[in-house]
């Protein structure tokens, strides 16, 4: 005689669970805009051969911890590289740093450094921020030319998100010699998903209205190309978020 076997309502559950789990995309995050850091300068084509930061300027995500501009992680790289010719932001005795984020995680703390010096650190009790957030830094006792390590501690997981700005306290603004003069045009497949051939007009950039992938929109005189399907935000305009537009 034939047995059935019957698998546990619990263990089938836990198997659909992890099914998912693996085949559901990666959500996008976070990173400062202003001053540019270095993986919104790569993102808005400022420097030039940035890999893949270059279409995730949102994702540099490694465990809490690290004082590396990537994390530690093994991903991104480039943004460890003080070799490079990063633009570097003119500011006071005090800076506001401003983030754009495309995944509003709750939040423990947020901390600025400079070297191995605690410049600040902004405690939100595990609360979820909005779709944009500053903090405005007193830069010590320290001048001239300077990387400032932010990092963004989720308070659910044991990550945090990075991103390093590059600042001359109480001097000018430098960029490269010679910048590319676009981002690069040919994207990975995934992600982002390739533009449709045809894309959607999307008139004049207006917070509040939905964007899909390849719609295109005009902001401050320029044209500019949806990378992710997303409902537009204050603080989300074009030129601030690179991760979701592409200057065209």
């Amino acid at each position: 005689m034939r047995r059935r076997f019957t698998l546990p309502v619990l263990t089938v559950a836990a198997v659909v669970t992890s099914m998912f789990v693996a085949v559901a995309p990666a959500s996008a995050h976070g990173y400062i805009s202003s001053p540019p850091s270095r993986q919104a300068n790569c993102a808005r084509g400022a420097v030039a051969n940035c890999g893949d930061i270059v279409y995730e300027p949102q994702s540099v995500e490694a465990p809490k911890g690290s004082m590396q501009c990537n994390g530690g992680g093994s991903r991104f790289a480039v943004l460890n590289d003080n070799s490079r010719a990063w633009p570097v932001a003119g500011v006071g005795r005090s800076v506001t740093f401003s983030w754009v984020l495309t995944a509003r995680h709750a939040t423990s703390t947020w901390e600025y450094f400079i070297g191995n010096t605690l410049l600040a650190s902004f405690n939100d009790g595990g609360a979820q921020p909005g779709a944009t957030k500053s903090h405005t830094v007193s830069m010590g006792n320290f001048s001239g030319r300077q990387t400032v390590l932010a990092r963004w501690n989720v308070a659910d997981t044991a990550m945090a998100f990075y991103a390093c700005v590059d600042v001359n306290i109480g001097g000018g603004s430098t960029t490269p010699t010679n910048p590319p003069t676009n981002p690069p045009t040919n994207p990975p497949t995934n992600p982002p998903t390739n533009p449709p051939t045809n894309p959607p007009a999307g008139g004049t950039w207006a917070a509040g209205t939905a964007y899909q992938v390849g719609s295109t929109v005009t902001y401050g005189g320029r044209s500019y190309r949806c990378r992710q399907a997303h409902t537009a935000l204050t603080g989300w305009e074009p030129p601030n978020a690179p991760a979701l537009w592409l200057a065209v």
